[in-house]
């Protein structure tokens, strides 16, 4: 570059809606928009040239948030799992088996069954059990945040999308039956948007 030359970038004004032409005919924006052939979402090569593509990828946008439900329901299943495999183990150990002497009159029902007064040890997974439920975290943290990132495109489809596959993602996968007692995780937490 010589002494007393000027850089000039060749960058295209932003218009009235913030749209910015990033190359390769990307069209980004940053406020609400609702463009459709042209978009980009992640990266460059996720570049829309047709009303078909954009189709398939509010779709695909759907599938990965049903994707992020069904992650979150596989930890609460792990969970149940390794905890309905403790008690298990514990039910049948020797520990667990009530003896005649701590069986006194005192612990006796009223119809004359004995009671189990023993309850099991607290529960904290081993290695190999906490390992897999890191893993599932880890999924379903980099899921959620890849949701996010599509969000923040702003596109009012890809957002629709993004609402339709948390009802559909939820019908499907938190479909249970629930007891007086039990929380969901939507009244644990005050938003289970991103992880």
């Amino acid at each position: 570059m010589a002494m007393g030359s000027t850089m000039t970038m060749d960058m295209p004004v932003a218009t009235t809606e913030a749209e910015m032409d990033m190359g390769g005919g990307c069209v980004i924006s940053m406020l609400w928009n609702w463009n459709t052939v042209d978009s980009c979402f992640i990266s460059s090569s996720w570049h829309v040239t047709s009303k078909g593509m954009f189709a398939g990828s509010c779709i695909g946008v759907l599938l990965l948030v049903m994707s992020l439900e069904a992650l979150r329901r596989a930890v609460k299943e792990y969970d149940s799992y390794i905890i309905r495999e403790h008690f298990a183990k514990f039910a049948a150990s020797p520990a667990a088996i009530p003896s005649k002497a701590a069986h006194s009159d005192s612990s006796k029902a009223a119809d004359g069954a004995a009671v189990c007064a023993v309850a099991p040890p607290p529960f904290r997974p081993n290695v190999g059990q906490q390992a897999i439920r890191a893993l599932l975290h880890m999924l379903q943290f980099a899921v959620a945040y890849f949701v996010m990132l599509l969000a923040m495109y702003y596109n009012g489809y890809i957002i629709i999308c993004i609402f339709i596959g948390a009802y559909f993602g939820s019908f499907v996968f938190h479909w249970e039956t629930l007891s007086g007692s039990q929380q969901t995780s939507a009244t644990k937490e005050a938003t289970v948007c991103c992880g």
